[in-house]
């Protein structure tokens, strides 16, 4: 799911892409001065509720920005929500909304196969973090993305993102750090801490997600459904429903699934700031649920996993 700067290159040779490889190591070095500040130097109640709020608010805007409005269309928003979701998806340096969003959308359409950006299938290290490293071996498919490139916003965002993203994620906490007299806390805390550890919150999603869980709605893919993940993610980790399911403004479907996303969109719903929330009627989802279960019953005992899932 997630992309820090990737220019838009057609090559059969994987190239490392030096400007996102030196970033994350000096962004991931910075992060441990961050936690050397607050146990050394000083330590600040202010700047750690910064981090957490940082956190949540450009967290929000990657699962309910980028990835449940601007990629799958699962709600329509109002122009201030999305504004909002712009600056600080900007501060969690995952690339532009459009970019970002031409990659998830052909992640969905080449899962586990020729395509996929961060295919599980080419191991753990490279759909969690090693990918990133590397410049891609395909060109931005702009018809994929015709729909963003027609919002205002969205494209806003991509003409002014490094401005965007060093202002909210920089700039900002830093002059915040200024009102209790902690500005360099604020900007290693609220600003490189809180990203090192959004990143690797976000890359779960592209890697553990598709490791570990269970498959409740389908096995045609590695996608499973993890309460841990979901945790980790603000409700991202029902992968699996996700999947099968993408253009559901939920993952978690149950009342007492963790999906703070979902419960973040349906207020925004009621207060009429959000509108249009897709949702997969109930008698659908339980009979593609009964269906997969209905599949491993009649499973013969001992048949491979990759057999199985050529079986469906």
């Amino acid at each position: 799911m997630t992309q820090i700067a990737r220019p838009s290159v057609s090559t059969n040779k994987r190239l490392i892409d030096w400007r996102n490889a030196t970033t994350l190591v000096l962004f991931h070095f910075t992060a441990l001065a961050a936690i050397g500040y607050l146990v050394f130097v000083h330590f600040s109640t202010w700047t750690v509720g910064l981090g957490v709020a940082w956190f949540v608010f450009s967290g929000l805007s990657i699962t309910a920005g980028y990835h449940r409005l601007f990629s799958h269309r699962s709600y329509q928003a109002h122009p201030v929500v999305r504004a909002f979701l712009l600056l600080f998806g900007a501060a969690a340096v995952q690339n532009s909304a459009l970019r970002w969003s031409a990659d998830h959308r052909r992640h969905h359409a080449h899962t586990d196969r020729e395509g996929d950006p961060y295919s599980v299938k080419q191991g753990f290290l490279w759909s969690h973090i090693g990918w990133v490293m590397f410049q891609p071996t395909h060109r931005a498919d702009e018809e994929q993305i015709r729909d963003l490139q027609a919002d205002r916003l969205v494209v806003l965002q991509d003409r002014y993102y490094l401005a965007l993203a060093w202002l909210m994620g920089a700039v900002v906490p830093a002059s915040l750090g200024l009102i209790w007299g902690d500005p360099i806390g604020a900007l290693l805390v609220a600003g490189f801490l809180r990203l090192v550890v959004q990143w690797h919150a976000t890359f779960s999603i592209n890697s553990i997600a598709h490791m570990i869980g269970s498959q409740p709605f389908s096995t045609r893919n590695s996608a499973r459904d993890s309460f841990w993940t979901a945790i980790l993610t603000l409700g991202e980790g029902y992968h699996n429903f996700h999947h099968t399911f993408q253009h559901d403004y939920r993952n978690g479907i149950r009342w007492h699934h963790f999906d703070p996303t979902k419960w973040i969109l349906w207020s925004l719903e009621k207060v009429g700031l959000a509108t249009c929330l897709r949702r997969v009627p109930r008698a659908t989802i339980e009979t593609r649920r009964q269906r997969v279960a209905e599949e491993r019953r009649n499973r013969p005992r001992g048949l491979s996993s990759s057999l199985a899932r050529n079986a469906n």
